[in-house]
C-alpha cells in the first residue's frame, strides 16, 4: 500500500510498510528520492527507530536482561497503518506490539507526519510512550536524495562556518578517531573518495541546515534544527547522497550495554510525547 499527498508545487508518495518516502516530484514530474534500485542500495528514506545505527554484538541491556536490534532498529521494516490524510498531508502510526516488545520491552506509538508546504516537504516524528516506565530510544531519518549529473558535479554548503568534525567507523562502531572536512566558504564538493571509510558521522554541528548544490547552483536544502548529529553518505558509484538527521548514532566500543547509558540516547518519560521535525526544500 502506498499514498501520495500533493499541492500545486510537490507531490510526495509514501510507503505503508516502514512510512518509508519513496518519490517527492515536482509539477514538471522531476524526481528527487533516489529509486532504490538494490545493485546500490535497496531502501529510499527508511525511518531509524529505535535506535540509530549499530549496537555492540547488535545486543544491549535493560534492568540486566539482554535484548537484540538490528543495525538501525525495526521500524523500518514494520507496517504503518496510515491514521489521518488530508489532500497535502498524511499521518502514519505504528504501536509495540507483542512482536516489538521482544526486541524492545516499551510500550510506544510512533508517528511519522509527512507535510507539503510549498516547495517544501515537512517530516515530523511523534514518539508516545504509553507505558509506565522511562524509555531510552533514538530516532533518525535517512532520506536517499536522487543526483542525475555527475557526482563530482555536486557540492554541500553548510548553513555555518564550522569546523567539520567527523567520526570514523570502525565494525560499524563509532570509534575515537576523528577528521576534519576542509571546506571553502562552508562548501565540501562531493567525492565518493570521501566516503571511503562509510559514513560521515557528526555528533554535534553548529549548522542547522545544509544546501546540495549541483553546478553550483542551489538544488535541495535539508533543515534539521531538532537534531544535534548528522550522518552523510552514499555507495560507491551510487548516484545519491543521503542527508541523514539523527538523535542518536551507532554505539562507541566502550560503550557499557546498557541502553540508558548508551552516548546520545534519549530518555523519555511515562505517558510523556517527543516531537522532533526536518524538511527537504526543492531549490
Amino acid at each position: 500500500m502506498n499514498t501520495t499527498i500533493s499541492n500545486s508545487i510537490l507531490s510526495a508518495s509514501i510507503k505503508h510498510s516502514g512510512a518509508e518516502l519513496f518519490s517527492l516530484k515536482d509539477n514538471k514530474n522531476k524526481e528527487y528520492i533516489w529509486e532504490g534500485n538494490p545493485d546500490f542500495w535497496g531502501k529510499h528514506s527508511p525511518i531509524l527507530f529505535p535506535i540509530v545505527g549499530t549496537l555492540k554484538n547488535n545486543t544491549y541491556t535493560i534492568n540486566g536482561k539482554e535484548y537484540q536490534l538490528p543495525r538501525h532498529g525495526f521500524a523500518r521494516d514494520m507496517e504503518f497503518q496510515l491514521i489521518e490524510k488530508t489532500e497535502n498531508s498524511a499521518v502514519f502510526s505504528l504501536h509495540s506490539s507483542d512482536e516489538t516488545l521482544v526486541k524492545y520491552p516499551f510500550e510506544f506509538e510512533l508517528q511519522l507526519i509527512y507535510t507539503l508546504t510549498e516547495n517544501s516537504l515537512n517530516i515530523e516524528y511523534k514518539v508516545i510512550n504509553n507505558g509506565n516506565t522511562k524509555m531510552p530510544f533514538s530516532i533518525g531519518a535517512h532520506p536517499a536524495i536522487a543526483l542525475s549529473e555527475n557526482f563530482e558535479n555536486y557540492a554541500l554548503e553548510f548553513e555555518k562556518q564550522e569546523s567539520l568534525k567527523y567520526y570514523l567507523l570502525e565494525n560499524d562502531l563509532i570509534s575515537n578517531k576523528t577528521k576534519t572536512l576542509e571546506t571553502t566558504h562552508n562548501l565540501i564538493p562531493l567525492s565518493y573518495e570521501l566516503f571511503e571509510n562509510d559514513a560521515l558521522i557528526f555528533k554535534t554541528l553548529e549548522s542547522n541546515s545544509l544546501t546540495i548544490l549541483e553546478n553550483s547552483k542551489p538544488y535541495i536544502k535539508v533543515d534539521f534544527e531538532d537534531f544535534p548529529s548528522l550522518g552523510i553518505w552514499t555507495k560507491e558509484n551510487a548516484p545519491f547522497i543521503c542527508i541523514e538527521p539523527w538523535l542518536g548514532y551507532s554505539d562507541t566500543a566502550e560503550n557499557s550495554g546498557d541502553l540508558f547509558e548508551k552516548e546520545g540516547i534519549l530518555v523519555l518519560n511515562a505517558n510523556q510525547t517527543f516531537n522532533s521535525k526536518f524538511s527537504i526544500k526543492i531549490l
